[in-house]
């Protein structure tokens, strides 16, 4: 099935599909063996900085590589995409989905930019995620808070205008959630009722969250039930990675040999993502 077929799927059947990023073949090994132990269906995103560090052939050779190992339907996006070269170049290498992000940009403008994104990749056969509202902050622990300011949430009628004149095939929205996590681990509630409205008027578009780290799991298993069938999973995982390679080098200051030491981080990242699998109802949906 191709992922529109998914979120169809999971529309219908009341679940989501995580969406995680990774930088390293650890964590993609991490992510995929999490996703095979529990028969799940998975996104894997690169931002154009985790795309230009891992390399973009690499990423689409190594997700094709685990998919048909491990027999788990995966599909690989660009996340956060900023320019329409930079997606040329990653659809060319053979992304499968990318999500194009001018959300800062005044709507009509946004609207402009995103149609010259959409009317490329479909002549490409890309699925192409389209953003309103803007998502603040960025994948890091933030010792400050972040400010939910009313302005940026997703504008119901906005969301409808742009998905009916950009003919996106998913829309990204802000419906409180930010990047990263707040230093006590826990963000926000997620704004409900901002949701079930823009459910309304965009109808049957999958919605996607982005942010999804530290929130809370009951907002998450409501924001599922009123459509969102994506989320986006980052800091979590490069929080467990790095803390895991911390402890690690802690306890065995003198190891050098690198297959020694980065297995408890793969081990921390398969856990959290088994979690998220399990909290969003995605296993078993192979």
């Amino acid at each position: 099935m191709k992922i529109k077929d998914y979120f169809k799927k999971a529309q219908k059947e009341g679940w989501a599909i995580g969406k995680f990023n990774f930088s390293t073949l650890e964590q993609l090994k991490a992510i995929f063996a999490a996703a095979a132990n529990l028969k799940s269906p998975i996104i894997l995103e690169t931002s154009e900085g985790e795309s230009n560090f891992i390399g973009i052939q690499e990423a689409v050779a190594l997700v094709k590589l685990f998919s048909e190992k491990f027999k788990i339907p995966a599909f690989l996006n660009l996340d956060h995409g900023k320019s329409l070269e930079y997606i040329k170049e990653v659809v060319a290498f053979g992304y499968n989905l990318v999500h194009f992000d001018s959300s800062k940009l005044p709507l009509e403008e946004n609207i402009k930019e995103t149609k010259k994104v959409v009317d490329y990749c479909h002549k490409k056969g890309i699925f192409v995620e389209g953003e309103v509202g803007i998502v603040a902050g960025s994948s890091i622990i933030h010792k400050e808070k972040i400010e939910i300011r009313e302005e940026d949430l997703t504008d119901p009628e906005q969301a409808l205008k742009f998905t009916k004149e950009t003919k996106v095939d998913s829309l990204a929205i802000n419906i409180g959630t930010f990047h990263g996590v707040e230093a006590d681990g826990m963000n926000p509630h997620i704004n409900l009722q901002r949701l079930k409205e823009i459910r309304e008027k965009t109808k049957d578009i999958p919605l996607i969250l982005h942010g999804g780290s530290g929130t809370p799991e009951e907002d998450i298993k409501e924001a599922i039930k009123l459509g969102i069938v994506g989320i986006n999973i980052n800091t979590e995982l490069r929080i467990v990675f790095a803390s895991a390679l911390k402890e690690e080098f802690r306890l065995n200051s003198d190891e050098i040999v690198p297959y020694k030491f980065l297995p408890p981080a793969i081990e921390a990242v398969q856990r959290v993502v088994e979690k998220k699998i399990k909290l969003f109802g995605s296993n078993g949906k192979i």
